[in-house]
């Protein structure tokens, strides 16, 4: 069952500074029932808007949102359904709990909002703060808690409602890194046991990639590529998709007679197979773990230098007038300046970087 139907969504924006700007355009997007779908992009490409717009927080410039087959937004009829009448549970970057409350009243709160019995409420409240990891903390305040804490407060206030969608803004982006981590695994626990369908905003691609049974990357307003994690990491549609998700290795080359030279260097051509109705000058784009770096065959190089690093030895080596990333399991090691060879298994063309989008994107981030 498709849960969340966007048609011809578009937000537009009128700044002093900057003008007009189309902050969402023309998205057509399904998010099917108890799907993990992951909105990622850089600041400024419109995914927040586009949340907002969802939970009934921005208005529509034009288009129609559906939540579970019922229209909520239709900017031509001038339908509008309010947040609290859509039935959805929101956790937001900012952690939102209220100190001056305790952990019960944070949680019951929406439900003292819907005139919920008293009996209900205790035992639908009891039952947030058991699958949050909160149970026996009822009466302790958010000041007294961690930032994960507060975190599953804000989980449980938001599944408390039954909700049977979740919308998820950078809902982990303020905890450290460990804490990140084993968040997202719940995150994913509670969706398996309450069976929601979880929208998940974030520009971080390794939340994304973990959460997600699908995920869609924007850029500057736009759908870039939607797909499951391994078809955007392995099949970027451009250069954008390929540098955002994942670390990224860029080649500026020359094709020539049948031949790709590394700019800089005409006398050694790259071991690589040639783009169909490539230009004169592409970019080759692959993985920096990807490389095969080796003593035998390939492109011949030296190592500029040598970084170790926990889980890989990383090498920056000269390919024509460039300096490529490489990364190796430690046993296969190199010294700095030690004479190698590169092979390019599984690389993409694309075109030259567009720099009138990058200035684009740059400016968006201050809107």
């Amino acid at each position: 069952m498709d849960q969340i139907v966007l048609s011809h969504v578009t937000k537009t924006f009128t700044t002093k500074t900057l003008g007009t700007v189309t902050a969402v355009n023309d998205f057509n997007l399904t998010i099917k029932e108890g799907e993990c779908f992951s909105f990622l992009g850089p600041s400024g490409c419109g995914k927040t808007t586009t949340l907002r717009m969802i939970a009934g927080f921005e208005d529509l410039s034009q288009g129609e949102i559906h939540l579970c087959g019922k229209p909520v937004s239709i900017k031509s009829k001038n339908l509008y359904v309010p947040p609290e009448d859509r039935g959805l549970g929101m956790v937001f970057q900012s952690f939102a709990v209220w100190p001056h409350m305790n952990i019960f009243e944070n949680v019951a709160f929406p439900l003292r909002v819907r005139k919920v019995p008293k009996a209900e409420m205790t035992e639908r409240v009891k039952m947030a703060l058991k699958h949050t990891s909160l149970d026996g903390m009822e009466k302790v305040y958010p000041g007294n808690l961690s930032g994960g804490q507060q975190q599953r407060i804000a989980l449980a206030r938001a599944i408390v409602t039954n909700p049977k969608v979740m919308l998820l803004d950078e809902p982990l982006s303020n905890l450290d890194p460990k804490l990140r981590e084993t968040m997202r695994f719940e995150i994913k626990e509670l969706q398996k046991k309450f069976n929601f369908t979880i929208i998940f905003v974030t520009h971080d691609q390794s939340e994304a990639m973990a959460l997600s049974d699908r995920m869609m990357v924007m850029d500057m307003g736009n759908i870039v590529q939607i797909g499951t994690p391994t078809e955007l990491y392995n099949r970027p549609v451009n250069r954008f998709v390929h540098k955002f998700l994942g670390q990224s290795t860029f080649t500026d080359v020359i094709l020539q007679d049948g031949k790709a030279y590394a700019r800089g260097d005409m006398e050694q051509p790259l071991p690589v197979a040639l783009p169909e109705n490539g230009e004169r000058e592409m970019v080759m784009a692959t993985r920096p773990n990807q490389i095969d770096m080796n003593r035998t065959e390939g492109y011949k190089t030296k190592v500029e230098k040598r970084i170790f690093l926990t889980n890989y030895t990383e090498y920056l080596v000269r390919v024509g007038d460039q300096l490529l990333q490489v990364q190796t399991p430690h046993r296969n090691a190199f010294a700095q300046g030690e004479t190698c060879y590169l092979k390019f298994p599984g690389i993409m063309w694309y075109g030259k970087e567009d720099e009138a989008a990058e200035a684009e994107r740059n400016r968006r981030q201050l809107v």
